[in-house]
């Protein structure tokens, strides 16, 4: 169970904290628990009904009618909302209590409702990609257990290699070969699956690596397959001695290859890319290279 203070609250929900205040005054919802030294704190479910209270009370439910209901109507009432609405924060906002519960049936028919109703792509910069920041807040602070993260990661990962492999197979005399990966220890590759699937559907062609590649192995792999154009992305916080010597690598390994970089750590220094390679702060600039 996480532990979430009334700023993480605030925080993920969207609702003020005097507010939340207010109802635990008026209608015990939610009733905060205490530590040994009697600091206050929130555990899943209450950041789970706050949630779901936050979209239906945006919604014109007010608070006096929603603690009539019971949990599980508070809780279906919200997702048949989120499938309704084209406002991303109050769809973000569910995915995040599916991914707390660890239920999967409302996580997948979100995101898939998202997909048919705005495209995998708007779906993923809209909503998945700012759902993963929030998510990025909840691990920081300590409060997301890591299981959370890898069930909705997975998740997200099944429809994008679904969607990679159904754009066709093109013939090697059209678009270009671009060769993919994740350094070594790197293990955060929804980004790079998102970039080989616009790739691919930009009618290129590409061979993805994967995660926790040593260079000698992309060195091998590029040996044979001559890619136009390699891309690398980390997001892990790496010491900037270990960046700054695999790009120094790439960078004499592959002289005559167009090198791009992506991934939150190089959005976070990009001083240290120098010249000889280009950065590409969202999968979706990749549009404007074919």
């Amino acid at each position: 169970m996480g532990r979430y203070s009334i700023k993480d609250i605030e925080l993920l929900t969207g609702i003020k904290a005097h507010t939340i205040r207010i109802w635990e005054q008026r209608y015990n919802i939610p009733l905060p628990k205490r530590t040994e030294t009697n600091i206050r704190y929130y555990d899943d479910n209450d950041l789970r009904l706050l949630l779901n209270i936050s979209l239906l009370n945006h919604n014109g439910h007010k608070i006096s009618e929603i603690i009539k209901l019971d949990q599980k109507e508070v809780s279906d009432l919200a997702v048949s909302y989120s499938l309704q609405t084209e406002k991303h924060q109050v769809i973000i906002q569910t995915m995040i209590s599916a991914m707390i519960d660890l239920d999967e049936i409302a996580f997948d028919r979100i995101m898939s409702t998202c997909i048919l109703q705005m495209g995998l792509e708007s779906t993923m910069m809209d909503v998945i990609f700012p759902f993963m920041g929030a998510i990025g807040v909840m691990w920081q602070t300590g409060t997301i257990h890591p299981a959370n993260e890898h069930f909705m990661t997975n998740l997200i990962r099944q429809k994008l290699i679904v969607a990679i492999e159904g754009q066709p197979i093109r013939s090697e005399e059209s678009g270009k070969k671009f060769l993919l990966f994740l350094p070594e220890t790197e293990l955060h590759e929804l980004g790079l699956l998102f970039a080989n699937f616009i790739i691919r559907k930009s009618g290129n062609h590409t061979v993805y690596l994967g995660q926790n590649v040593p260079l000698q192995d992309v060195e091998k792999i590029a040996s044979r397959y001559h890619p136009d154009v390699i891309i690398v992305s980390m997001t892990t916080t790496y010491s900037v001695e270990f960046a700054v010597e695999m790009l120094a690598n790439l960078k004499e390994k592959f002289k005559s290859t167009r090198l791009m970089v992506t991934g939150r750590f190089f959005n976070q220094y990009p001083e240290m890319i120098g010249e000889g390679m280009e950065v590409i702060s969202s999968p979706v600039d990749l549009s404007k290279y074919f």
